[in-house]
């Protein structure tokens, strides 16, 4: 399948982080999400009842993220992936978890995952 749904660069403030510093005070968290999906049925019908609802994945992850104390970027990415097979029309989902900024003379650091349902 080579449809796909895009959440593009969604920046969350979180706590995470292993270090006494980290688990203080929220840090930007940039979060990419792409789920594998058939999208010709909402295409062909233009039914928001075919489609996969990106907004309700979105602040299903906002609310993880604001709410949660994670250690490892690697545990947010998986939840978060979580959130995106809970849909049904959902096949597969890619996410991103970054950390800008958490490792000195980088962009950011971060992990990348891929799951499939079942």
């Amino acid at each position: 399948m080579s449809d796909t749904v895009l959440i593009k660069d969604l920046l969350i403030r979180g706590i995470i982080g292993i270090h006494d510093w980290e688990r203080e005070k929220k840090q930007d968290i940039l979060i990419n999400v792409q789920m594998e999906a058939d999208l010709q049925p909402a295409g062909q019908s233009d039914d928001f009842n075919d489609a996969v609802d990106y907004r309700a994945v979105a602040k299903a992850i906002i609310s993880l993220v604001e709410t949660s104390e994670f250690f490892l970027v690697e545990k947010m990415a998986e939840e978060i992936a979580a959130i995106c097979l809970q849909n049904p029309k959902v096949d597969v989902a890619r996410v991103r978890v970054e950390k800008p900024g958490a490792v000195r003379f980088s962009r950011s650091v971060g992990v990348e995952v891929e799951r499939r349902r079942g």
